[in-house]
């Protein structure tokens, strides 16, 4: 690749084509990017229209959460109140908690991520747009299949937390509790493709001279959250699906009559519930070191002590979860240990807030709206914070534990920590997404009723808790103390709820009235401030070179200079949607990302995932195969409807630099997809295998009464087509190096038999030599671990026959790689947790015998 250092208000190169106008620039890229209108809306990729819609659907499930709140309130502002009956309250608290975590907190932060990322990097669009869309249509199939359920009467009734045994079919007999395993499992998949999509985005498209070291700080803050999510959601999405098949099918792993543990749902269940505290802390926290040196005129202190912070929180929240289960009678070495980590988690929050105080200390602050929804967001989550070291604390915590004080805790960590951030960055952003400026004529307003609302509610209920009212209960005695302090939480509650009603009002208010925002209204120096406002559907007539990070302060006329045409990718060609890829570390442009059109591909995906769920929740399980089988063929149509028959040639970027487009590159984003998908699977696994050593070491009745027998032949077999498969790949990707097309064909056409070979055989090992899974948890866990890799083999078999008909078709060549390199990622995987396997199925047996 040739290159020249890049100016920045001007090319480096003279021109080598006739000068076009930007408004010319504007009206191609306009025709390139643009959704088409009406019904062809359903089919939209666009980052910019996929995290709207994100944001207003999260919002929407936030309204629907807080009317249940206000239910809750009204039930209990007196003693022996009769508001509700205790079997609609439960589904009343049950829905609150589960609509709040899982489908306003995370998507709404997926959704500010997907909207903002592309425009703050200097790209013009995500990764993988079309993984963004299906996964909102998850999100929003899911959130519906949740709430419809409510409105049915068979919402879940079991605490968002679904604890065994209350929630098994013997405590929990109907569907309501299916409702919840099935919904948060529909939903999660969109949290998985959303993680996937940020990390992979966040380091492959960034603008050109980007390195780590100039990323804006709220991308750190995302890239964390996405890692975070990718390896802290699967535990809870094998959690539901381990409770689902108990109760469908009578698996007991969590029944200890059968040599299951209650608790085994509970470390599953936390191992996600600690981190996703700060899955939705930090992305807020972003958004603090965002908005707050803007308001406060001064660059953020400590950048480098903050992303060091911040992995170090990443971090040290998956060594937290048993914070959660001090009363359930673990070891007290144990307790020890997590009660020391959730107290040095405090650290990497601290050095956040004194480098948030320092920038106002150093700066000259202004009293302007999102201002004072930090200067709220101080006050509420520190307090939270110090009422989680109190918690940390084992004896505390003994003391307080199921008590309204962990509820209030609850409360200031997450309302403090995520909404009042949130709202801060609603004002500070809604001039980039409407256009218009705020009005501030019921911000002021909507922010004191809920700033004092919320104070009357919760802290009181510190008190509350202190007194010894439990949590989770539909009424209470009058006379023991609670009275009064119920009553006020109440009328808090209800001021909160009229405060955010204030600040929709608002909202609208600003979209209608508010006056038209000027480029960069805020003085900001990160790149989202240079577009025009709003932005066009492309981000940018030309991608921005970086070598700072506050590049609109080193260069203040950059956004000028980008709609000129006069840097990255400023000629639209071949009706191609580009964008540029870069180097990891350096931000180096080495690709030019070629990026799908709008389709109506991942809604009809998503639609036959949910035909899945639902199947699965009517226990009409034929249809469950005929769902999976058409969103498996729904996928295959879809990944063959990308890339090139021809090897491309290295095109003209700007600057005088050229490069590949991304199908001849080996680190574009498809691979990095793959890699990371993996990592999200191998998370899933690795709980999996925690779960079985866990009941074997802890749970009652073990050592089962029957191992599973030794077969030596099917170990055999399953070693051959587990190992066999990948064989076959690698060896395919070596013909294909050398040219040898035919050949490769045919090696990865010999892996798919391989890969049934070892699925069957895999399988065929509980089945045949084991007791019946519904006898014992030994025997059910040794059943699903060999159906994980089965399942795997067997997908793996799938991906093998389609990579070597992309060899037959011209999509693949010496160059053009992916499809092998991302089958042979595949299959290696799996022989990996094949071998994982087979050690347990058949030589733990040999080594637990007497």
């Amino acid at each position: 690749m040739s290159r020249t250092q890049p100016g920045v208000t001007g090319p480096a190169t003279p021109p080598t084509e006739p000068a076009m106008s930007p408004l010319r620039r504007h009206r191609l890229l306009d025709a390139i990017w643009r959704t088409p209108p009406g019904l062809g809306r359903l089919g939209a990729v666009n980052h910019s229209i996929v995290g709207a819609r994100f944001m207003m659907t999260a919002f929407v499930f936030f309204a629907i959460g807080g009317i249940l709140a206000m239910l809750i309130r009204a039930q209990l502002a007196r003693p022996g109140h009769v508001f509700m009956p205790p079997e609609q309250y439960n589904q009343v608290f049950t829905m609150h908690g589960t609509v709040m975590m899982f489908l306003f907190a995370i998507p709404m932060f997926e959704g500010l991520a997907m909207y903002l990322l592309p425009k703050m990097l200097g790209a013009r669009d995500l990764a993988f747009p079309r993984l963004s869309a299906y996964g909102y249509w998850c999100y929003l199939l899911g959130g519906g299949f949740i709430i419809g359920a409510m409105l049915a009467g068979v919402a879940p009734d079991g605490g968002w937390f679904m604890y065994t045994p209350l929630s098994s079919s013997t405590h929990t007999p109907g569907i309501n509790a299916d409702v919840w395993l099935l919904g948060i499992t529909f939903v999660e998949i969109s949290a998985i493709g959303a993680a996937v999509e940020i990390t992979a985005s966040i380091l492959k498209m960034r603008g050109a001279g980007m390195a780590l070291r100039r990323m804006p700080i709220l991308a750190w803050y995302f890239l964390v959250t996405a890692v975070m999510m990718l390896v802290g959601f699967p535990p809870l999405i094998l959690g539901s699906i381990l409770l689902e098949v108990e109760r469908a099918f009578g698996l007991p792993f969590f029944d200890p009559a059968r040599g299951g543990d209650p608790l085994l749902w509970q470390h599953l269940f936390w191992l996600f519930g600690h981190p996703e505290v700060y899955i939705i802390f930090l992305p807020a926290a972003g958004v603090i070191s965002t908005v707050l040196p803007v308001f406060a005129r001064h660059r953020l202190v400590g950048y480098n002590a903050i992303v060091l912070a911040l992995v170090a929180m990443g971090f040290l929240s998956f060594g937290l979860w048993v914070h959660h289960m001090f009363a359930v009678g673990i070891p007290h070495i144990a307790q020890g240990f997590f009660s020391a980590a959730s107290m040095a988690v405090a650290i990497p929050t601290a050095v956040q807030i004194f480098a948030w105080l320092a920038t106002l200390l150093k700066g000259r602050p202004r009293l302007d709206l999102p201002m004072l929804y930090l200067l709220g967001f101080f006050f509420i989550f520190v307090n939270g914070g110090l009422t989680g070291v109190m918690v940390a604390v084992v004896p505390f915590d003994w003391q307080v534990h199921d008590s309204y004080f962990v509820v209030a805790h609850l409360h200031y960590v997450l309302v403090g920590g995520f909404v009042f951030p949130l709202m801060a960055g609603a004002y500070y952003w809604m001039p980039l997404v409407t256009g218009r400026m705020p009005i501030y004529h019921l911000g002021r307003a909507a922010f004191w009723l809920i700033f004092v609302g919320f104070n009357l509610t919760f802290l009181l209920m510190h008190l509350t808790g202190l007194l010894g009212m439990p949590r989770r209960v539909y009424t209470y005695p009058a006379g023991i103390g609670w009275d009064w302090l119920n009553l006020l939480s109440s009328v808090g509650g209800f001021m909160t709820a009229i405060g955010f009603a204030l600040f929709a009002v608002d909202m609208l208010m600003q979209r209608r009235f508010g006056r038209h925002a000027p480029r960069n209204p805020w003085g900001a120096e990160s790149l989202e401030w240079s577009l025009p406002l709003p932005p066009p559907s492309y981000n940018a007539a030309s991608l921005p070179p970086v070598d700072s990070r506050e590049p609109l302060a080193a260069h203040p006329g950059l956004g000028r200079a980008l709609a000129a045409g006069q840097h990255y990718l400023a000629t639209p060609r071949h009706g191609w949607m580009e964008t540029l890829g870069v180097e990891v570390v350096s931000g180096r442009p080495d690709q030019i990302i070629l990026l799908p059109r709008p389709t109506l591909l991942p809604l009809w995906t998503a639609l036959a995932t949910g035909l899945c769920f639902l199947a699965m929740l009517l226990k009409q399980y034929w249809l469950v195969g005929a769902g999976a089988a058409l969103v498996l063929a729904l996928a295959l149509f879809w990944l063959w409807s990308m890339g090139m028959r021809e090897d491309p040639a290295p095109l003209p970027i700007g600057h005088g630099e050229s490069a590949l487009p991304h199908p001849g590159v080996a680190s574009q984003p498809g691979w990095w997809g793959m890699a990371l998908l993996l990592v999200a699977d191998g998370a899933l696994f690795g709980s999996l295998l925690f779960g079985a050593l866990f009941l074997w070491v802890v749970a009652p009745g073990w050592p089962p009464p029957a191992l599973l027998g030794f077969s030596p032949w099917l170990a055999l077999l399953a070693l051959a087509g587990l190992l066999g498969a990948p064989l076959a790949g690698a060896l395919g990707l070596a013909a294909l190096r050398r040219g040898r097309m035919g050949a490769c064909a045919a090696l990865f056409l010999l892996g798919a038999p391989a890969g049934l070979l070892g699925a069957g055989a895999v399988a065929a090992l509980p089945l045949r030599h084991g007791a019946p899974p519904t006898s014992h948890a030994y025997a059910a866990a040794m059943l699903v671990l060999a159906l994980y890799v089965a399942l795997h083999a067997a997908l793996g078999a799938v991906m093998a026959a389609y990579t070597a008909a992309r060899c037959g078709s011209g999509h693949v060549s010496a160059l053009r790689d992916l499809a092998p390199r991302n089958t042979l990622m595949w299959q290696g995987y799996t022989a990996l947790c094949g071998l994982a396997a087979l050690l347990l199925l058949q030589f733990w047996p040999w080594m637990a015998a007497p």
